[in-house]
């Protein structure tokens, strides 16, 4: 009866205790870094283009948690988007902008890009997307098998 009742007890204290690392990693989470984007950042979308043309759209964000946030790195999908990030900690409720550059050359047709952002954020990766529309140069050759 006297094991019963320790282990009764244990798990009674062990369970609150836990319930208290819950809240604490809950209230953490709710201080660290966030990206608060000015827009939709899955649906940036460059319309249709020419083939070789550049284009470029500017993310803005803001910094809506309590901590500096750093992006540690930016990569794109494919070689023909370059992204541009601020290298330096954002404060708290300061403002930022992520630069995303896309070049045509060499593409034809409905192109559908990712950047992954990875900053001291929960989670630790956010993916900005956009697409175009690439028409095709006059001068491209196009083939087709038979």
């Amino acid at each position: 009866m006297r094991y019963l009742f320790l282990a009764l007890v244990s798990t009674v204290l062990f369970s609150c205790g836990s319930n208290q690392d819950k809240n604490a990693t809950s209230n953490l989470d709710d201080k660290l870094p966030k990206f608060e984007f000015a827009e939709d950042i899955k649906n940036v979308d460059f319309g249709s283009i020419k083939e070789g043309a550049q284009v470029e759209h500017t993310f803005k964000f803001k910094n809506a948690g309590d901590f500096p946030l750093i992006i540690n790195n930016v990569s794109a999908s494919c070689g023909c988007t370059i992204p541009e990030w601020p290298r330096q900690p954002i404060g708290p409720g300061d403002e930022g902008a992520i630069l995303v550059r896309f070049n045509s050359k060499g593409k034809q047709g409905q192109q559908f890009k990712t950047v992954t952002i990875y900053a001291n954020t929960n989670p630790a990766t956010t993916d900005i997307q956009f697409k175009a529309d690439v028409e095709a140069a006059k001068d491209s050759v196009t083939t087709s098998s038979l």
